[in-house]
């Protein structure tokens, strides 16, 4: 498998309007994995969930590492990267941040973040 790092990935930021307005619950809080990932369809897409149970916190990206070029973060491990949060893709080992799906190894290719949260035992995300 080749790999084109110079190929640029182009994301459209998502508005707080359309947060507010599109909050779903796509499962329960038993359904995660502490402290790991899972693999969500939500409209087509996959979306990577991430648990960490210390905070009650969830992340939510896209699935698809477009270094990679397949379906596979939700497989990453997650670790701390300075004060970042990342997951590391289990292909090439390039660093995703959870919060905002930059790539903080190579700065031209990132992904989308979606806003999660919990709701008393419900995942939640915001995807238009």
């Amino acid at each position: 498998m080749s790999v084109n790092s110079t190929q640029t990935t182009h994301i459209t930021p998502v508005t707080q309007q359309e947060i507010a307005q599109n909050w779903q619950t796509i499962c329960h809080i038993s359904d995660l994995v502490a402290n790991a990932g899972i693999c969500a369809l939500v409209r087509d897409q996959q979306i990577a969930i991430f648990y960490l149970p210390e905070d009650n916190s969830v992340f939510a990206i896209d699935n698809y590492d477009p270094i990679g070029k397949a379906n596979v973060l939700s497989r990453g491990l997650i670790a701390a990267h300075g004060d970042e949060l990342v997951v590391a893709s289990p292909l090439y080992k390039q660093h995703f941040c959870l919060r905002t799906g930059r790539c903080l190894t190579e700065e031209q290719h990132s992904i989308r973040s979606w806003p999660a949260r919990v709701t008393g035992t419900k995942v939640e995300i915001s995807a238009p």
